[in-house]
């Protein structure tokens, strides 16, 4: 009788200690704050980027000196950074006029390769923008359940050389807020599924 009442004690006692570790060991590997979604979504933008890009125009340009003399700059900061090379094809006088004509052959260097996405003959989409995590801004963080959340960030802009060539330039804000869809996965813990 004595062994049956410990024996009884003893499995309710391992039931519950087994019981408490399953819970527990649960409850930790789908628990996340602020910080690790924080890090969950830096990581992510490390493998897809969150970018703008514009069309670039290059080969054979001509160009009047005086009159496009905006556009021309462009091309020149460009060159002195090292992304294209510029070389002078042709230049004449333009007829009654102070102005003159300049034919360059513009091509781009291999230190432009990490900003092109396509490319032809004569027209590039380059990137001009960079969206990157701003980590002095608070993450707006909501757990949907045990395996999944959204995570709302603040995106800060960082221009590239290739910037002046792009037509929506005057954008009214140096950020953009964008939401992460976030989800426990056993094998790979939490990781974004989604953006909206």
């Amino acid at each position: 009788m004595k062994n049956k009442n410990q024996m009884k004690k003893l499995a309710y006692y391992l039931f519950f200690v087994i019981g408490f570790v399953f819970i527990n060991g649960c409850g930790n590997e789908t628990t996340i704050n602020d910080d690790e979604a924080a890090s969950v979504i830096s990581n992510y933008l490390e493998e897809k980027p969150e970018y703008k890009t514009a069309d670039f125009i290059f080969g054979e340009m001509k160009f009047r000196q005086i009159k496009d003399q905006e556009e021309l700059n462009k091309y020149k900061a460009l060159e002195k950074s090292g992304f294209i090379s510029m070389s002078l094809k042709e230049q004449k006088k333009v007829f009654l006029s102070k102005d003159s004509t300049l034919v360059y052959l513009i091509t781009l260097t291999e230190k432009s390769a990490p900003f092109v996405l396509k490319q032809r003959n004569d027209k590039a989409q380059v990137k001009t923008i960079f969206y990157v995590m701003d980590n002095d801004k608070p993450v707006n963080f909501v757990k949907t359940n045990e395996s999944s959340a959204k995570v709302t960030v603040t995106l800060v802009k960082m221009e590239t050389d290739f910037y002046p060539f792009d037509d929506a330039q005057g954008s009214n804000s140096e950020f953009i807020t964008k939401t992460f869809k976030l989800k426990y996965k056993k094998d790979k813990g939490w990781v974004v599924t989604g953006e909206n």
